[in-house]
């Protein structure tokens, strides 16, 4: 039985289109559909983004399916997931806690051939249980449950971080507002990062890979890289000198504790405690397979920051 005619993409943000993108290029046969669940007040939505993003679905041929993850009952999920092959949750954590097990569970009760849960991001495993950030837990319990059955099949897909998260503002690594990195933990600590278009392209890989991937965590990456190497390269490509700052453990974690709320500084001391963060990228799927990514410099030179800081300077 072929498990990937009829395809389920959950959600249209940022990683869901970079998805449902490259699975409309390769499920070109007409045995094969791809179709994406959006909230009804997504798909009605008269704001512009949005409609740009339903009108691009439309043209791509993709079927859209109306559900709510966050309110809707794992019965009712269930219930829609049920005429799918394969089901590829790309919802993030904006449900919050509960989501994710709720979903998984749906899949499961369904009877889905196949499972890609949202996990494109850190190795949870090497992390364990108890982190500062608490919804990782839900998604170890997420892996225990789909470890635990053999009906439907499931592929997570570890990608570190997502390269533009390294240049939020708000999560404070790069702050080229004033001309600074800051390193989590140390300056030796590494970070693996992945665009979000490499995760959409590099999955539908593994999706579609022969020999078959089944039951197993598949590591991909765009780049692994140091902080310290982090700082260098915006240097050089930007022409800057930044100011450099370690934010140590201890004192990210006396962060959290005045603000324990802050989902932010959660991922900091997390990601500057340095497990489960960072893999050898020469050993990932893209690698083996010679699938070329787009690593940090070419991310930071195709991103349009250069010519930002450039014009900041010359205002200034």
């Amino acid at each position: 039985m072929s498990h990937d005619n009829r395809i389920l993409v959950l959600g249209a943000g940022e990683l869901g289109m970079a998805m449902l993108r490259n699975l409309v290029r390769r499920a070109a046969p007409a045995s094969r559909s791809v179709a994406a669940l959006l909230r009804p007040s997504t798909i009605d939505s008269t704001d512009p983004t949005k409609q740009k993003d339903v009108a691009e679905l439309h043209a791509l041929g993709v079927e859209l399916v109306p559900g709510d993850l966050a309110d809707q009952s794992a019965d009712a999920l269930a219930a829609i997931f049920r005429r799918f092959d394969t089901v590829i949750s790309c919802t993030g954590f904006v449900g919050g806690p509960g989501v994710q097990l709720k979903i998984a569970r749906a899949a499961l009760d369904a009877g889905v051939a196949r499972y890609f849960p949202w996990q494109f991001g850190v190795d949870y495993d090497v992390i364990g249980r108890g982190s500062a950030q608490d919804l990782f837990d839900e998604q170890l319990d997420v892996r225990d449950l789909l470890r635990a059955q053999e009906r439907t099949e499931w592929v997570i897909v570890s990608t570190g971080m997502f390269t533009s998260f390294l240049f939020e503002p708000a999560f404070g690594v790069v702050d080229l507002a004033r001309n600074r990195v800051n390193a989590l933990g140390s300056w030796d600590n590494a970070v693996t990062v992945t665009t979000a278009e490499d995760i959409g392209a590099l999955t539908t890989e593994i999706v579609f890979a022969e020999p078959r991937i089944v039951n197993q965590v598949v590591y991909i990456a765009g780049d692994t890289v140091t902080y310290g190497q982090l700082a260098d390269t915006v240097d050089q490509l930007m022409g800057l000198q930044v100011l450099r700052a370690e934010w140590s453990v201890p004192e990210l974690t006396r962060q959290l504790e005045q603000e324990p709320d802050d989902s932010l500084r959660k991922y900091r001391v997390v990601f500057a405690q340095g497990r489960g963060v960072a893999w050898d990228k020469h050993r990932t799927f893209n690698a083996q397979k010679g699938i070329a990514v787009r690593g940090l410099e070419e991310w930071i030179r195709h991103s349009g920051l250069i010519g930002e800081a450039v014009s900041t300077r010359q205002a200034g």
